[in-house]
């Protein structure tokens, strides 16, 4: 007989929740594909030309939490799909664009409504599962990195042929013909019986730590800003620094891929551990393995051992963010899980985008990355020490039946 949660149902939708997100969160990637297109049309230099991008992440950190209180009143299936149309319609003002200046505001907007993919969606699922919440998180979550894996080798065949609007052509009907027949097989509701029974859990473990929900939420906010920032610098300067290195670009797009592919294994198996050991402990399992990774990029300079660390540091972190979205399901209300996960995923994506640019600050007055990824352990300390710190305080408690 099926369940409420963990049952067949929730696997299902699980399912389709993983294919929403690989093609929602197309947003965040499709501007890394076209970024020399770009570049080369405006006749911006390098560090004008990455605005677009500045602006899609600062909107895509804005919209998880937005977005995830939209869905915490509204629901998933309406939040999504006024999120798609919105999506579309941003590439199709991107398409219009004329300036360097317009093409970044489209894509703040891009990268506003495409995080739907992320914080509300991983909060949404969450709901539907307890004992394999760990495993159902990561999946969903993993959504966002094969995003970055599938559609830059899709599109580039298009940008090839017909330029960088066709590609975003390509993207917004994309968008609207997959994402709102799927958002639509989303309208079920969690009984208020296993919210209740969440709730119940979720105040225990609250009681045990001593905190308030909002002191949590911002605990949690400082401890991603910091773990992201550490995270940062492989995943945002890898292409630089073996273009520095006489790598070249393609290269540097290998260990990129390596590192996403490497954070979906990590996600997937982070999300059992996390069954057994809890959010809280698997944060620090990943924290502490990131930091090795870190550590390991300081002596590596030929190809083949940054191929090797890359991968390393790939297998290492891709469980972290997933790992505070299930400490705030552990710890907090279900009924603010969609704005406090939305809260702290917003957090984890502005520490990338202040790392990538405190890398790119300390290479310039450095001229080499060496110090950038000591700027990043100290940061992966600070995480460190936060969870550790929370880990002291509270032993969370969850029941282990289907309605919980």
């Amino acid at each position: 007989m099926d369940t409420v949660t963990d049952g067949r149902y929730a696997w299902g939708r699980l399912a389709l929740t993983l294919m929403v997100a690989m093609v929602i969160n197309a947003g965040m990637w499709a501007i890394i594909v076209i970024m020399p297109a770009v570049e080369a049309e405006f006749e911006a230099s390098r560090g004008a030309s990455a605005l677009p991008y500045t602006l899609t992440m600062i909107g895509f950190a804005a919209g998880n939490y937005a977005i995830g209180r939209a869905v915490d009143r509204f629901g998933i299936t309406y939040t999504l799909i006024i999120a798609a149309l919105c999506t579309a319609a941003s590439y199709g003002l991107a398409i219009l664009s004329n300036s360097l200046l317009l093409l970044s505001l489209a894509q703040f907007l891009v990268g506003f409504a495409s995080a739907v993919g992320f914080g509300p969606l991983i909060a949404d699922i969450s709901h539907w599962f307890v004992r394999r919440r760990g495993i159902a998180v990561a999946i969903a979550a993993s959504g966002n990195y094969l995003s970055g894996a599938i559609w830059p080798i899709v599109l580039a065949s298009v940008l090839a042929e017909s330029g960088w609007r066709a590609v975003y052509g390509v993207m917004a009907l994309a968008t609207v013909v997959l994402v709102i027949p799927l958002a639509f097989t989303l309208r079920r509701k969690i009984p208020d019986e296993a919210r209740e029974a969440a709730h119940r859990a979720s105040t225990l473990n609250a009681q045990s730590s001593g905190l308030s929900p909002r002191a949590l939420q911002y605990l949690l906010g400082l401890a991603g800003i910091g773990c992201c920032v550490a995270m940062s610098m492989p995943q945002v300067h890898i292409v630089a620094l073996c273009v520095g290195l006489g790598f070249g670009p393609a290269v540097g797009a290998q260990m990129l891929s390596l590192m996403l592919m490497g954070g979906v294994v990590s996600r997937i198996v982070s999300g059992f551990i996390a069954d057994r050991l809890g959010g809280v402990r698997t944060l620090l399992i990943g924290s502490v393995l990131q930091t090795i990774a870190l550590f390991l990029y300081l002596p590596a300079g030929d190809m083949v051992s940054l191929y090797t660390v890359s991968l390393i540091f790939g297998l290492s972190q891709g469980g972290i963010v997933p790992s505070y979205a299930l400490i705030v399901r552990e710890y907090m209300p279900a009924n603010e899980a969609g704005a406090r996960v939305g809260f702290v995923m917003m957090a984890t994506i502005l520490g990338m985008a202040l790392g990538g640019w405190l890398s790119g600050v300390i290479y310039d007055l450095s001229g080499s990355y060496l110090l950038a990824f000591v700027n990043g352990i100290v940061w992966n300390g600070m995480n460190i020490a936060i969870v550790l710190w929370l880990m002291s305080r509270s032993k969370p408690r969850a029941p282990r039946t289907a309605m919980a």
